[in-house]
């Protein structure tokens, strides 16, 4: 931690290659979904799957959108702001596929009770990151708008 009790950043050049392999991974998600070999290819997802994938999509091109933008401009607000953007549909994405549920499991097998779990734990997580995102950018911009502290 640096005195002010913030964590250091890492590097510029760190912090670009990561947005922009962040960028790619969203790319190569949606061509592995949607072109090749197609989400059908997987053996435990049902039809239902066609229900869950226009929030997946969008989350994984809002993600892809902002990590573009960092790629370019990454401090003030705009951090935490794309970490605000991408937990919320994250979350959403979460919600939406515990609601449908496209999965098919052996029912001798328990990993329907499992990726339940996974689920639950996954939306407590993203909501919590989404209200500590909301506060980190709230804090932000009212500092920023209060301008340099006088002595």
């Amino acid at each position: 931690m640096t005195a002010q009790g913030t964590a250091a950043r890492p590097p510029v050049a760190v912090r670009r290659t990561g947005h922009a392999v962040g960028a790619l991974t969203g790319a190569a998600l949606l061509v592995l979904i949607h072109v090749w070999p197609g989400w059908q290819v997987l053996p435990f997802l049902t039809p239902d799957t066609s229900r869950v994938l226009g929030i997946v999509d969008a989350a994984l091109v809002a993600g892809i959108l902002v990590h573009l933008l960092l790629l370019v401009r990454d401090d003030g607000w705009l951090p935490p702001a794309g970490l605000v953007v991408t937990s919320a549909f994250g979350l959403a994405v979460m919600v939406r596929v515990l609601q449908v549920f496209p999965f098919a499991f052996d029912s001798a097998s328990h990993w329907d009770v499992v990726v339940r779990i996974v689920l639950v734990v996954g939306i407590v997580g993203a909501a919590v990151g989404l209200v500590v995102a909301a506060i980190s950018l709230l804090r932000l911009v009212a500092a920023q708008t209060r301008g340099p502290a006088t002595p």
